[in-house]
C-alpha cells in the first residue's frame, strides 16, 4: 500500500494524525514535568551526576588506591556492611552522637528557660554563647582525653559542646520573638514556668528550634567524625570515624571511600527526616511557607 499523501486529506485528518504521533512525546514531556517537581527525584537526578563525574575521573586517573572508582567503592561498602564491622561502627556512632545530643539539648532548654525569665542569666547565656560557639569543638579533644581518657566520656563532652551553645543561641533568638499576644494568652491562662515554656513558647519558636536542631546535628556529626578519624578515638565498640581511621592505616582506600559514603548516607537520611517533621509542623500550621 503506497504511503498516504496527507496534503490530499482533509485537515481534522491531518490534525488528528499529528496529534496521534505527538501523544506519546507530550506524555513523556508531561510526566517527566511532573516527577521533577517532587524534590526526591531532583536529588536522586543530582546524586546520579555525581555518580557518573566521579566513576568517569576516577577512571580517567586510573589510579584505585588514591582514587577508586565509584563500581568499586559500592562494591567495598556493600563487602563491609557483609563481611566487616561498618554497619556495628555505624550505630556505635550514631549511639554516642544521639546521647550527646539529647544530653546538649536538655541543657540548652533548661538554660534558655531561666535566662527568658531571669534577665541576669540571659547576660550569661549570650556572654558563654560568644565565648564558646565560635570555638571549634574538636579543639577541646584534647583536653578531654586528658580529663576523662580516650573512650566515650571524652565523645560526649565533645557532643555537648557541639550542640549545646548553638542550639542555645537559635532557642533564645525564637523565643524572644515569640508575638506578644501569644505571650499574653498564656499569661491569661495562667501558665508559668515550664507549662508556660512547653505550650506557649516552644511552639511559637518552633521554626528557629528546628533550624537549630539541624545545625547542632550538623556540628556533632562532624565533630564525632572527625574525633574519631584524627584522633582516633572510638566508644567501646569503634565508631565510623574509627572505621576510616583504621582502613587508611591498612591503605584500603575503597573501604575508606566506603566509610565516607556512609557519613553522606547518614547525613542525607537525617535531611529527610527533619524535612518530615518540617512539613508535619511548621509548613502544615502555616509558620513557615
Amino acid at each position: 500500500m503506497s504511503d498516504i499523501d496527507l496534503s490530499r486529506q482533509p485537515a481534522l485528518f491531518r490534525v488528528a494524525h499529528a496529534t496521534t504521533r505527538t501523544a506519546p512525546a507530550q506524555w513523556l514531556a508531561t510526566a517527566g514535568a511532573g516527577l521533577w517537581r517532587f524534590t526526591l527525584v531532583r536529588r536522586l537526578v543530582v546524586l546520579a551526576g555525581l555518580a557518573v563525574l566521579w566513576q568517569v575521573a576516577a577512571t580517567w586517573q586510573n589510579s584505585p588506591l588514591l582514587f577508586p572508582t565509584f563500581t568499586d567503592t559500592i562494591s567495598a561498602l556493600v563487602e563491609a556492611l557483609r563481611h566487616e564491622d561498618l554497619f556495628p561502627a555505624s550505630i556505635a556512632s550514631l549511639t554516642v552522637l544521639i546521647k550527646g545530643y539529647v544530653l546538649a539539648l536538655a541543657l540548652a532548654l533548661v538554660f534558655v528557660s531561666v535566662a527568658i525569665a531571669v534577665p541576669f542569666v540571659k547576660e550569661v547565656l549570650l556572654t558563654l554563647t560568644a565565648m564558646f560557639n565560635p570555638l571549634p569543638a574538636i579543639a577541646l579533644l584534647p583536653l578531654a582525653m586528658l580529663w576523662l581518657g580516650l573512650g566515650e566520656a571524652s565523645l560526649l563532652l565533645v557532643m555537648v559542646h557541639a550542640v549545646l551553645w548553638p542550639f542555645a543561641l537559635a532557642a533564645l533568638t525564637g523565643f524572644e520573638q515569640v508575638p506578644e499576644t501569644q505571650r499574653l494568652v498564656g499569661r491569661n491562662y495562667g501558665l508559668k514556668g515550664p507549662a508556660y515554656v512547653a505550650l506557649i513558647l516552644i511552639p511559637a519558636a518552633l521554626p528557629s528550634l528546628l533550624s537549630g536542631l539541624k545545625i547542632a546535628w550538623a556540628f556533632a556529626w562532624r565533630t564525632l567524625i572527625a574525633a574519631e578519624l584524627v584522633f582516633g578515638v572510638s566508644s567501646r565498640s569503634g565508631g565510623l570515624g574509627w572505621f576510616i581511621y583504621r582502613n587508611r592505616n591498612e591503605l584500603l582506600t575503597d573501604r575508606v571511600f566506603a566509610g565516607l559514603v556512609t557519613v553522606i548516607l547518614i547525613g542525607l537520611l537525617v535531611e529527610v527526616l527533619f524535612r518530615l517533621v518540617e512539613q508535619r509542623t511548621v509548613r502544615a500550621w502555616g509558620l513557615q511557607r
